[in-house]
């Protein structure tokens, strides 16, 4: 069977958590997203929790220096593990879909690639929040914003297209204008014409 790798990045609170976990079953897809620290501290004897803080992080510029192409800060440390997990699974013949992490990029040379962002117009994407954090809309706007910044500077600290760009992947789409369901249902049909030959 031809390998499928399918790479959702997203933006915070447009529904791409919930649409990679449907394509996932629906696909009976591995789906690598926060479990991938899990992997990665088992693999290498460290500890999960102390990971996740650096989880898809830009790196520190105060606290980290490179010498010879090797930084010694944390996030780029993770980083690097994460991108050397997905890589072997790619070389391996693995099918899997994966929630951000540069997968687009980093696993661009696999002909099996699906590449694709998902945004959600703002005011949604507030409300979602709101009702997810139990934040005031002034709150709930301010979460956005940063979890959005701090997306697409880990991005574009690991990529040389930007974040959330056209360009970077093979399909961008808007929860607003289907929903989630009819988001996913779209976006399987598009996954299964691009597998064909």
């Amino acid at each position: 069977m031809k390998q499928l790798i399918v790479s959702l990045g997203r933006q915070i609170g447009s529904g791409g958590h919930k649409i990679a976990d449907a394509l996932s079953q629906r696909l009976n897809l591995p789906l690598y997203d926060k479990n991938l620290i899990t992997e990665i501290a088992t693999q290498h004897h460290l500890d999960a929790d102390a990971l996740r803080q650096y989880e898809e992080a830009p790196k520190n510029r105060l606290f980290s220096r490179t010498v010879r192409g090797l930084n010694n800060s944390a996030e780029a440390g993770l980083a690097a593990l994460q991108f050397r997990f997905l890589q072997e699974k790619a070389a391996s013949g693995t099918s899997f879909l994966v929630l951000g992490r540069c997968a687009e990029y980093i696993l661009r040379d696999y002909p099996g690639l699906v590449s694709i962002f998902i945004s959600r117009d703002l005011e949604e994407r507030i409300h979602v929040i709101c009702r997810a954090k139990e934040l005031s809309k002034e709150n709930a706007l301010d979460f956005i914003r940063k979890g959005d910044k701090r997306r697409a500077a880990y991005h574009n600290e690991h990529c040389p297209t930007p974040w959330g760009h056209g360009d970077t992947y093979d399909l961008t789409i808007n929860t607003s204008r289907l929903g989630l369901e009819g988001t996913t249902d779209f976006l399987e049909e598009y996954i299964h014409r691009r597998m064909i030959p």
